[in-house]
């Protein structure tokens, strides 16, 4: 199992690229214990895998390590409310409330039939 020197300068290049858009939130990162947290840990950290086809960096396929190069530390996860009730106008302002106080996301609950996969005037949906 080995890194090759391409993938990880295009690993690099792609983190590079989005440091300027997300710069990490601090300069060190460190465990619970106090133990400092690398951005990558590469091949050498581990034993009996394809590092590539198994792991694969941050950011890039098969994302078994997330969606972003740097993960969480240039930005933080998003924060979902998962709201909708009532009329479309209390549902707005629900909305609206959640954003203002520091929500990132919503998720929109529709009505349950519909969330549940049946037709509104499917006989399932009564009451």
């Amino acid at each position: 199992m080995s890194e090759s020197a391409e993938e990880r300068a295009a690993y690099e290049k792609t983190v590079e690229k989005f440091l300027q858009k997300a710069p990490e939130r601090k300069k060190e990162f460190r465990t619970g214990g106090g133990l400092p947290l690398g951005r990558l840990y590469g091949p050498g950290d581990l034993e009996g895998t394809e590092y590539g086809r198994d792991l694969g960096y941050p950011g890039m396929y098969p994302y078994t390590r997330g969606v972003q190069p740097t993960m969480y530390r240039g930005r933080l996860w998003t924060m979902r409310q998962y709201a909708g009730f009532a009329t479309a106008e209390e549902s707005n302002a629900r909305y609206r409330y959640l954003l203002s106080q520091g929500t990132t996301g919503l998720s929109v609950a529709f009505d349950l039939p519909t969330q549940i996969d049946y037709d509104s005037d499917h006989a399932m949906a009564q009451g």
